[in-house]
């Protein structure tokens, strides 16, 4: 594994887009050959790379995009808050172009300037799978992946590791 260096969004988007087309290439082929092994090796890495890279010294994804929020997060999140859900809504959520929930801002509003989240115990969903390179059935969500090799350095150093590997 590629020892991770901090890069901020503006230096991993130009990364990213270096080596999109290639990139690209290889995923549309791993994804038709879907090896056996594939959640093997990147659930590997993705341990290794966590074991060594903090979050808390970059905090890329809650600075940069929002989480999708589904209702139990609305409603957790407000709890936590002491707010009735609407309230929360109302204060913290728009409706994107996907018809899903979002934050209204970025970056995120829980989170501190220290890099911590205020409400790490009740983050949604979307936050606490995040980046999901420790999902099951990898090759379903390589396009997703890719996308976010643009926020996450530890994203960006696995597919580079991956795309040297022999499927």
């Amino acid at each position: 594994m590629t020892i991770i260096e901090y890069k901020t969004p503006e230096e991993l988007k130009l990364l990213t887009d270096k080596t999109r087309w290639e990139t690209n290439v290889f995923l549309k082929k791993l994804k038709k050959k879907k090896p056996k092994n594939l959640d093997d090796i990147v659930h590997k890495m993705h341990n290794e790379a966590f074991a060594e890279f903090d979050c808390l010294d970059c905090a890329n994804c809650c600075k940069t995009i929002g989480p999708r929020l589904i209702f139990k997060d609305i409603e957790r999140l407000a709890k936590f808050l002491k707010i009735k859900p609407s309230e929360f809504i109302d204060q913290y959520i728009k409706v994107d172009e996907d018809n899903d929930y979002v934050f209204k801002d970025h970056p995120c509003p829980f989170l501190l300037p220290d890099n911590y989240c205020l409400v790490y115990e009740q983050r949604p969903k979307a936050c606490r799978e995040y980046p999901h390179t420790n999902r099951k059935r990898f090759y379903q969500i390589l396009q997703l992946t890719h996308k976010n090799c643009e926020t996450c350095p530890v994203v960006f150093n696995i597919i580079k590791d991956v795309k040297n590997i022999d499927f």
